[in-house]
């Protein structure tokens, strides 16, 4: 899976993308696997953190698969136009990728299970899409919410990119940088997989491990 080489435009720049709108779009109140609020207020020692590895679908359901993820909700995040809908985004002309909120309690799980998960289970080293799915809504990407998960973020590329190279792959594309709005995603798009569950996801292990 790794380099599928595809040359996809770049993300747009900000004056260039759609203009969006003022109100958010309807979207779900709770999670359809586990009931609770897809939505802040979160219990305060819990942090978020935003990944983006191509279509949301897929990639949601590996987080709120493991243990000590609170909840999960999919979005869009990353880019420019204000409460984007899912037909915007795939234009590529938002700025923003396809992503996923998690929510987790951090003295349940590690951030690097987090990590592990993320960087296994794509194509870190295909730019500007992932798989056959291309255009900037959905590159790799982390946003993280403070500055140790973005210095862990940092530090986890690094680690994995180490691992790519001694195995002959290519560079590590993967968007770090911190979190900016997270505009959740229609309520069909929520928890995708659970509602449809042999829905489209191409999302898996991706032949080198991260430990």
């Amino acid at each position: 899976m790794f380099g599928l080489g595809r040359s996809p435009a770049p993300v747009p720049a900000p004056e260039d993308c759609l203009p969006g709108r003022a109100m958010a779009i309807p979207t779900s109140d709770t999670h359809f696997v586990n009931g609770r609020s897809l939505h802040e207020p979160f219990p305060a020692s819990f942090e978020t953190i935003i990944f983006g590895m191509g279509c949301f679908w897929g990639a949601e359901r590996l987080f709120w698969e493991v243990p000590g993820v609170y909840v999960t909700a999919a979005g869009y995040s990353g880019g420019t136009t204000p409460n984007p809908t899912y037909p915007e985004t795939c234009t590529s002309m938002t700025g923003h990728t396809e992503a996923v909120l998690v929510v987790f309690d951090p003295d349940k799980v590690d951030i690097q299970d987090l990590f592990k998960v993320f960087w296994e289970n794509h194509d870190p080293t295909q730019w500007m899409g992932q798989g056959y799915d291309i255009g900037s809504q959905y590159r790799t990407a982390i946003y993280g919410t403070n500055d140790s998960q973005l210095n862990a973020a940092q530090i986890s590329l690094e680690t994995y990119q180490g691992k790519l190279t001694a195995q002959n792959y290519g560079d590590i594309t993967t968007e770090i940088a911190p979190a900016r709005e997270f505009y959740y995603a229609e309520p069909e798009h929520q928890q995708y997989l659970a509602k449809i569950p042999n829905g489209y996801c191409n999302h898996g292990f991706c032949q080198v491990p991260y430990d």
